[in-house]
This record gives structure tokens, C-alpha cells and sequence, in this order.
């Protein structure tokens, strides 16, 4: 196999973290919003912890994007 070709494969597998994160943060919201909407006074409670979670989340993906243009372009 060509070096080139192995870089696209390899950059292709990393950037498969994009699309986990996607999925993550849909999941997460989606349920943040069905206990918003259940319980609309502990919203103000509820607000901390998808913070958190959105913010490792998305540092996930990035980390995946990182990496998948380090092989290309590394």
C-alpha cells in the first residue's frame, strides 16, 4: 500500500470521532431538554452537568479533527 493511501485511510479512521461526537451531543441535549420540559424548576440544576459533559464532548471531536490533519498534512 502507498504511503499516500495510507494516510487518507488512516485520517478517515480518526475523523470518526466527529461523527461519535455529533451522536454524543444530540443525546446529551436531547435528554436535557425532555428533563427541562418534565421539570421546569429544576432546570436552573440540570443546567451544570450538560455544560460539562458538551464541553468533553466536543474536546473529543477536536481532538479527532487534530489528529486526522496531523496524518494528512503532518
Amino acid at each position: 500500500m502507498e504511503l499516500e493511501a495510507a494516510k487518507m485511510i488512516g485520517a478517515g479512521i480518526a475523523a470518526l470521532a466527529l461523527g461519535g461526537a455529533g451522536v454524543g451531543l444530540g443525546n446529551l441535549f436531547g435528554s436535557y431538554m425532555q428533563g427541562a420540559f418534565r421539570n421546569p424548576e429544576a432546570q436552573s440544576k440540570l443546567k451544570v452537568n450538560p455544560m460539562l459533559a458538551f464541553a468533553l464532548i466536543e474536546a473529543t471531536g477536536l481532538f479527532g479533527f487534530v489528529i486526522a490533519m496531523i496524518i494528512l498534512f503532518g
